[in-house]
């Protein structure tokens, strides 16, 4: 696919800097570029490589100034890196082909199939399931009853979706994800023995949620976990039963979340984070990688640690934290001196 610099400022609502001539068939990290390709700076320590990278086009930032004379052309734009990602939606070619429905597919005579849907090799389709139009399900696939995904989602191979959960429009499930399966609910009896709660409840993903691959998410014991519109979830995410995940709320990999806590909208929360039960997250938190997170936490804040707190006060504290030996020697010494 080969691009000119005028069609890349055109599609990026740049300005070209220098050789409008210019054309690309690549793109490309700045510190690995070749000759026709097209890289971004997004960050400043790449600064140098500018000088140095074989690229024909760099996007930089409008305010960008030059300090050595470049062979590449420069296309400005207000933030380089949402305008490389909008690039490589445009030379992204593994979009998924549809191929229509597979004679191997089995699907209920009960369920409503929209416009232009592909369904793959042996997925199997239940009773009473409604697939929007442009829909695209993947091979070994299995959708139970009563389920209804909305338009232009994608289905990953091996993803189970159980009974009478919703899937909203333009979403993407990864392979291997389980929707709906049953909250981890048993309560010990006068005997000790722990008896099964049943999950009568249902998952509700809205749209523009993006799961990763093997990510599972309980169906609610009574009512729904939600998944509200943008989220993001990395692979190997557990959400428990009755969670509630606020508006463009992303989430890395291997995160835990006990049944019944609610997430508020545009958190951030890093990778192998756990989160107990019954508790309430505000908006716009950030949490870091491993936090664990015992207690409700207010709007804006970003916390770390085990059990986390507040991002300063840690910081603040790990001072003490890491000279504790020697705090603890000293205290010794006072003691012999007595």
């Amino acid at each position: 696919m080969k691009f000119t610099t005028i069609e890349i400022a055109e599609i990026l609502n740049g300005k070209i800097d220098g050789d409008s001539s210019n054309e690309v068939n690549s793109l490309d990290k700045i510190e690995e570029s070749t000759k026709n390709s097209i890289t971004f700076l997004g960050n400043k320590k790449y600064i140098p490589w500018v000088y140095k990278t074989k690229a024909s086009i760099i996007i930089v930032a409008e305010d960008f100034k030059l300090t050595q004379h470049i062979s590449a052309t420069l296309i400005r734009v207000k933030d380089p890196y949402i305008a490389f990602v909008k690039l490589l939606h445009k030379f992204d070619d593994s979009s998924i082909k549809k191929s229509g429905i597979k004679d191997s597919a089995v699907i209920s005579a009960s369920s409503k199939i929209g416009k232009n849907v592909s369904i793959g090799h042996f997925s199997c389709i239940g009773e009473n399931v409604v697939i929007g139009e442009n829909v695209v399900i993947l091979n070994n696939v299995n959708i139970d009853d009563d389920v209804a995904i909305g338009n232009n989602s994608i289905i990953y191979s091996g993803v189970v979706i159980y009974k009478n959960c919703i899937i909203g429009s333009n979403c993407t499930i990864h392979s291997n994800s389980v929707i709906g399966s049953d909250g981890f609910g048993f309560a010990p009896d006068s005997s000790g023995k722990f008896q099964k709660v049943p999950q009568i409840g249902n998952v509700i993903i809205k749209d523009n949620v993006e799961i990763g691959a093997s990510t599972t998410i309980d169906r609610a014991t009574l009512g729904s976990t939600v998944i509200n519109k943008g989220v993001k979830l990395d692979n190997l995410v557990q959400i428990g039963h009755n969670v509630v995940i606020g508006e463009n709320t992303v989430m890395a990999a291997q995160c835990g979340i006990a049944g019944s806590t609610k997430i508020g909208k545009n958190c951030q929360i890093g990778g192998h984070v756990g989160m107990v039960g019954h508790i309430t997250i505000g908006d716009n938190v950030k949490i870091n990688g491993k936090a664990c997170v015992f207690k409700s936490v207010k709007d804006g804040l970003t916390i770390k640690g085990s059990p986390a707190f507040e991002e300063r006060a840690f910081n603040k504290s790990y001072v003490h934290f890491k000279n504790l030996d020697k705090y603890v020697k000293d205290i010794e010494n006072l003691k012999k001196k007595k």
